[in-house]
């Protein structure tokens, strides 16, 4: 499958901001169990193997798990990704894939055990803290924590989100410039450029 065109826009972002070290920081949103909306900064992992599926990971006892987990038939997810040094905007909505140790997909249980082997140290040992979202413990639960780098602990999730539609706002010219991918069934993509 040929790489998505929107890819090329994104990679030459990445690349010209990557000085920027909050240029992987991309926000996500989702929609919470009561309906309402969600949104929170995520790092950017880079794009599963041979996929144009973004990576993320997360903690299984995170309230963003929660709602893409918990709500039947609706793992829709948005990332909002704005690159300051070139002014651009990608919006990326899609399928939210969530990968825990129960998949069975091999494929996808290597990424995820890829993903886990790639974090530093420090971002292991925020897997093995005491459950986000909960009344905050005494200091020692935080200390002395230092997980396997080879296994996965249980509550690590990789979070893939399966973009079929790319909006980007390229903010510089006068007037900008908007393009809007949209991924076919038959997995080729559309492109439209729209008024901004």
């Amino acid at each position: 499958m040929p790489v998505a065109p929107w890819r090329a826009p994104l990679a030459a972002a990445l690349h010209r901001n990557r000085r920027l070290s909050h240029a992987r920081y991309v926000q996500l949103a989702t929609v919470r169990t009561d309906g309402r909306p969600a949104n929170r900064t995520v790092v950017f992992r880079g794009f599963l193997e041979n996929s144009d599926r973004l990576q993320i990971v997360t903690d299984a006892r995170s309230q963003k798990v929660a709602q893409v987990a918990q709500i039947e038939g609706n793992t829709w997810g948005e990332a909002c990704w704005y690159f300051p040094k070139t002014r651009e905007q990608f919006r990326l909505s899609g399928r939210l894939i969530l990968v825990n140790g129960d998949r069975v997909e091999i494929p996808l249980q290597q990424a995820r055990r890829a993903a886990w082997e790639a974090l530093s140290d420090r971002g292991r040992e925020g897997f093995a803290w005491p459950p986000p979202g909960q009344p905050r413990a005494e200091s020692d639960a935080f200390e002395g924590l230092q997980p396997d780098p080879s296994e996965p602990l249980p509550q690590f999730c990789l979070l893939l989100l399966d973009p079929d539609g790319v909006d980007l706002l390229q903010l510089r010219s006068h007037p900008h410039d908007r393009r809007c991918y949209q991924r076919q069934e038959d997995g080729t993509w559309l492109t439209h450029r729209v008024n901004p």
